[in-house]
């Protein structure tokens, strides 16, 4: 352990304390007040303990090509990243604890909408029309907030803002479940948790996805982020399962409770992090002013204006299936809660399989044309889906689904990360953010054509727009096709 405790002083050009001199210091002292928690004995030794592999590893690629390794180095098992490529972003400590604190709080996000969707209709005597209105309370603000939290990722610590939103959902959940058993928890409570959720989902997301560049190299980039991706889908099957079971065990409070707990573990996690953010200087503009600046960079960089584009066009036409699922499944295929359970798990396997698939690819040439092609392959898949009428030709499709689309949105926030630059990365990425509140408002229009002409033809059309728009964007954007 002090070797390990030495190693990693070294790597980061810290003087070196005695580990028994630091806890005599530490136990001594009648207060700790001015040293923070993170920074106390306890935990510098699990970050030695995760950091250990890696300073190994990086001493063994740092050694010529040909020069053979010791032979305690040979025979040393060999550590997981080291077996499987896609898992190369691990070997840096930083990205472990980002990693962690993604799964932590998504999974926390994912508990927290069942629970609350089951609560909602409890309140409301089933009201579909009641998770319509709670849903959009929550990606409205999102919409907008995205911007202003994507202006503060430029400007401030970005592990702080993400740990200061996490803090305010936390709180969120813990006062939803003291309401509710009180027994005095309301519809507009509900309206009101939902706005401040979205709210803090705007500043989270730009920071979050931001602060990735800040500790994995440009060359790793797009398995970063397609780790962080598989973070968010892996949540997708284990959290609503997880929330089903434990309403049953628990009640509704006792789980908004539990949710108020992971999103303190997700705190802790993001914590640990030590990466620091190069700062802009001086700053001598508004807020609006960034904001406005984001725009205006996007806009003057054909690359990123393409990016943010093909952003939204899959937002509009290719996701509104997820929300229209459940009427869908009844219609062509009589489905009870089992079966939609199976077709909303074989969408997460494939969003899992795609981008652990992407994060293992160590260069993928011509992305600008890989990532056009995957969209028109994804409206194709959504038409062919359309037609299914029967689990044998179902769940592949929404496999591939799945599949299509988190390689379509991890490929696509890697370019806007490479190609913008640091102190305008926090603003590109809230313009992709934009679409995470978007995307359950464009289910309304389809919603709307489903109820006239049925939910098959309603997805079919969207699928159909989605190859339209997508075909006339490769086409009229010659200098897209070169993006590498």
């Amino acid at each position: 352990m002090a070797d390990t405790y030495t190693a990693l002083t070294k790597a980061k050009a810290r003087p070196i304390v005695p580990a028994r001199v630091f806890v005599s210091h530490t136990c001594n002292r009648r207060s700790v007040a001015g040293t923070r928690w993170r920074d106390l004995y306890f935990f510098k030794i699990i970050k030695c303990l995760l950091a250990k592999d890696t300073i190994v590893e990086q001493e063994r690629l740092s050694q010529p090509a040909g020069e053979s390794e010791p032979a305690g180095e040979q025979s040393r098992p060999r550590l997981l990243w080291e077996r499987w490529p896609a898992l190369r972003s691990f070997c840096y400590p930083d990205f472990r604890w980002l990693w962690l604190g993604t799964f932590s709080l998504f999974t926390a996000v994912s508990m927290e909408q069942i629970t609350r969707g089951w609560l909602i209709l409890r309140l409301t005597k089933d009201s579909p029309f009641a998770l319509s209105l709670v849903m959009m309370s929550f990606a409205l603000p999102l919409t907008f907030a995205s911007l202003l939290g994507g202006a503060l990722a430029d400007r401030f610590s970005r592990r702080r803002m993400i740990m200061l939103s996490q803090s305010v959902n936390a709180g969120m959940a813990l006062l939803l479940a003291t309401l509710d058993v009180l027994g005095v928890v309301r519809f507009w409570h509900l309206m009101v948790l939902g706005c401040i959720d979205g709210t803090m989902a705007g500043f989270n997301m730009p920071s979050r996805q931001s602060i990735i560049s800040d500790i994995v190299p440009v060359h790793g980039m797009m398995n970063a982020v397609s780790l962080s991706s598989a973070a968010m889908n892996l949540t997708r099957i284990v959290g609503p399962s997880s929330a089903g079971v434990l309403i049953v065990y628990l009640g509704t409070p006792g789980v908004f409770y539990l949710v108020a707990g992971v999103y303190g573990i997700s705190i802790f996690f993001t914590s640990l992090i030590s990466v620091r953010k190069k700062t802009r200087g001086k700053i001598q503009k508004g807020i609006a002013a960034d904001i406005i600046d984001g725009f205006g960079y996007a806009r003057s960089n054909p690359t990123l204006l393409g990016l943010v584009i093909m952003s939204f066009v899959p937002s509009l036409f290719g996701f509104p299936y997820i929300a229209l699922l459940p009427s869908w499944a009844r219609e062509a295929l009589n489905a009870q809660a089992d079966g939609l359970g199976f077709l909303m798990m074989a969408m997460g396997v494939g969003s899992l399989a795609g981008t652990l698939i992407l994060a293992s690819l160590r260069q993928l040439k011509r992305r600008g044309i890989f990532l056009v092609v995957n969209g028109f392959a994804w409206g194709l898949s959504l038409i062919v889906f359309s037609r299914s009428f029967s689990y044998g030709t179902a769940l592949p499709c929404l496999f591939l689904l799945g599949l299509m689309s988190a390689v379509f949105m991890s490929l696509n926030m890697t370019l806007m990360q490479h190609y913008s630059s640091i102190e305008m990365r926090g603003r590109v990425i809230s313009m992709a953010m934009m679409t995470f509140g978007i995307m359950p408002l464009s289910a309304v229009p389809f919603g709307a054509i489903a109820e006239r002409i049925g939910t098959a033809d309603s997805l079919q059309i969207a699928g159909l727009l989605l190859c339209i728009f997508t075909f006339i964007f490769f086409f009229a954007n010659r200098r897209f096709r070169t993006v590498d």
